[in-house]
């Protein structure tokens, strides 16, 4: 099995750091096997396998039970004699893994969905190299998550990819983080002061003098600041450069007015020689969250509405997706005319932070402390590390306003309230321009789970697990008025549905029960959202949930395993009725859609015609007959007691705004 490499020719001809992805060429099986990091083991007989890959793709979302185990990766490495350093790059194996090279255990991680790094190169040799990954998806009590309402799906599935550096270079065993960091402290249209720490390690035997070298170019290419710095590192350390920099005039990331992103490059330099050299995106932007006015976007109101991402999952994948799967996602939620995305609920792959920034969406991602925690020191230092890495892995992303520290505990003891204290403590030290918040559900509203980050987010159900539509309003001015000074958003409101269900009017479900009609959830976000807008001191509000999502312990709605609360379902192909709705109240593009389109044959008698717009009037035709226009209130336009003849009606909708839409009932005598 031959090895590709991808080098990166920087410099003056000089051959820097080396990326090579490693998608291909592994051997799986999905049982716990005596020996297997062995070099000489015999996998023969083992199923060949493409990253990204999980063993649940199909288990996973079947519901009931699941495999939750071991699981056993194996893949050569054809190596030349080199003086590079070699580490192996995991994007994201869960939930537990171990690594083997040459029979040598090299590594491990404890914690599924972030990236980490494992240097192999004490155990590599010249030509052939045998790497053996061992991974568990099975709960341990010292690892986030304990719980949740998801599928835990197995497996490398994410890419892993092999870097090889000189001695000296960036440090790439930060948590998994770039060994570079801009922290943007105060940003105005005036100017930008910016602190980049570049962490150096020297793995030569002797000490190097070295130059660090760094350059932010905006997105035409122009240099708007650069400086180099003299660094000595002895041998085996690691030492970190500091610059301070002040951009005159900068041109802000104004979220989907205008996410500009600068590029800051950094290289190191050892006389002539180009030893490393990474890019990252930045976004200059300030971001403050008011309790009267809601958040701010560079000193100006900016409403953040949205829905919670869970991770980009799909049938008989899980969430072994591609970097094409996960764009069309993004290109989903920017029909719908999101501002916002809370990623849940634990870190999602590089690429949607890298597809907010470019779209302008601003992010709320959180670790894994969902429904349970351990008491016990493991755990907690588990939970630290995980904080670590969601924070250096995506410091730089301007997406990024908020570190979420926990969901829904479901619990309400001291413990809860001093670790989620704690993990607040550590993000504000890790991260001090970012805020931290929790999303509350479960105690009440004014307990001390939901005092111990900078801003609340609450998950609210009425009208589906309890209470009507009419209580979010009522309950939100209650809230407000006794904590005015304490920033809340929504951080989960929805309703269940299927496509497959359909009653118009409909009857207000059983959460659990297995008939969720499309109508009830249309209906419960229509009462919702006017009450939500009402309310600009709302910091954000989240849809549970932008997609459906696999959650094996669910059994309700037309299947098992799915949570159906999405706004599309979860193979993608088709958006609901509430999705629809949404669009017309958040997309600048015209929006025109018939409501219970799938509602068909139905019952002969007077029916009720909805249709979801942006524009200010809609026109109706039923059959060719044209029926007075309606006006659009609260993006909806409605005709009311229309009669149908037997058999096929076609209806057909014009709005002012252009667009247009038909459908066709059958009515049954």
């Amino acid at each position: 099995r031959s090895l590709l490499w991808a080098l990166l020719l920087v410099g003056s001809c000089a051959w820097a750091r080396q990326v090579t992805a490693l998608d291909d060429g592994w051997r799986f099986l999905r049982a716990d096997v005596a020996g297997a990091s062995a070099t000489d083991f015999d996998d023969s007989a083992w199923t060949a396998v493409r990253l990204p890959h999980t063993w649940n793709g199909v288990d996973g979302e079947a519901g009931g039970a699941y495999y939750r185990g071991p699981g056993w990766y194996r893949r050569e490495l054809q190596l030349p004699t080199s003086a590079l350093r070699h580490f192996l790059q995991f994007d994201g194996a869960a939930l537990r893994a171990e690594v083997w090279v040459n029979g040598q255990l090299a590594g491990r991680h404890d914690g599924g969905y972030a990236a980490f790094r494992v240097d192999i190169t004490p155990w590599l040799r010249a030509g052939r190299n045998q790497v053996a990954v061992r991974v568990d998806n099975a709960t341990a009590v010292h690892v986030a998550p304990l719980g949740g309402d998801f599928t835990v799906f197995g497996g490398l599935y994410r890419g892993v990819k092999l870097l090889a550096v000189p001695a000296a270079h960036f440090d790439l065993m930060d948590d998994g983080g770039p060994g570079v960091y801009v922290s943007a402290g105060d940003v105005t249209a005036e100017r930008a002061l910016l602190t980049v720490r570049a962490r150096l390690r020297n793995d030569a035997a002797n000490a190097g003098r070295l130059t660090l070298m760094l350059r932010l170019r905006d997105a035409q290419g122009r240099a708007v600041a650069q400086s180099e710095q003299a660094v000595t590192a002895a041998s085996g350390s690691t030492v970190t450069a500091e610059q301070l920099w002040t951009v005159p005039q900068p041109r802000l990331w104004q979220a989907q007015a205008d996410p500009h992103l600068y590029t800051l490059t950094a290289e190191l330099h050892e006389g002539e020689t180009v030893l490393d050299t990474l890019a990252l995106p930045v976004g200059l932007r300030s971001i403050h969250i008011d309790p009267q006015r809601g958040l701010l976007l560079n000193g100006k109101p900016h409403a953040v509405h949205g829905v919670n991402l869970f991770h980009s999952g799909r049938p008989g994948h899980g969430l072994a997706v591609s970097d094409a799967q996960i764009d069309e996602d993004f290109g989903i939620l920017d029909d719908l005319g999101v501002t916002g995305l809370r990623f849940v609920h634990f870190q999602h792959p590089q690429r949607a932070y890298d597809n907010a920034d470019r779209a302008g969406l601003l992010v709320w991602t959180e670790i894994p402390l969902n429904s349970a925690m351990d008491e016990g020191e493991a755990f907690r230092a588990n939970l630290s590390q995980q904080l670590r890495e969601l924070v250096k892995q995506n410091h730089h992303h301007p997406s990024v306003f908020i570190w979420g520290v926990g969901n829904e505990v479901y619990r309400s003891d001291d413990a809860v309230v001093k670790l989620l204290a704690e993990m607040s403590r550590l993000a504000h030290e890790l991260d001090p321009t970012r805020l931290t918040s929790y999303a509350h559900c479960c105690a009440d509203d004014h307990h001390a789970m939901a005092r111990q980050t900078d801003v609340i987010g609450f998950n609210r159900y009425y009208g589906w697990y309890d209470g009507t539509f009419a209580d979010i309003g009522p309950w939100a001015d209650r809230v407000h008025a006794a904590q005015p000074n304490r920033a809340m958003g929504l951080a989960e409101y929805g309703a269940g549905a299927s496509v497959l269900h359909q009653q118009d009017p409909p009857v207000r479900p059983k959460p659990a029960g297995r008939f969720h009609p499309e109508q009830y959830q249309a209906l419960f976000h229509e009462a919702y959202w006017p009450q939500l807008a009402a309310r600009p001191w709302l910091w954000g509000n989240f849809v549970w949930v932008g997609f459906d999502l696999a959650s094996a312990g669910r059994n309700e709605g037309d299947r098992p395993g799915i949570n159906d609360k999405g706004l599309v379902t979860y193979d993608r192909q088709t958006r609901k009725d509430a999705f629809h709705y949404y669009q017309a109240q958040w997309s600048r593009r015209p929006v025109l859609h018939f409501a219970s389109r799938r509602a068909t044959p139905r019952a002969a008698g007077p029916v009720d015609v909805k249709v979801y717009a942006n524009g200010r009037r809609v026109t109706l035709t039923l059959n060719g007959a044209e029926l007075p226009a309606q006006v659009v209130q609260d993006g909806v336009a409605r005709w009311a007691g229309i009669t149908l003849q037997p058999g096929r009606n076609r209806l057909q909708a014009r709005g002012d705004n252009g667009a247009t839409d038909n459908i066709t009932w059958v009515s049954i005598p």
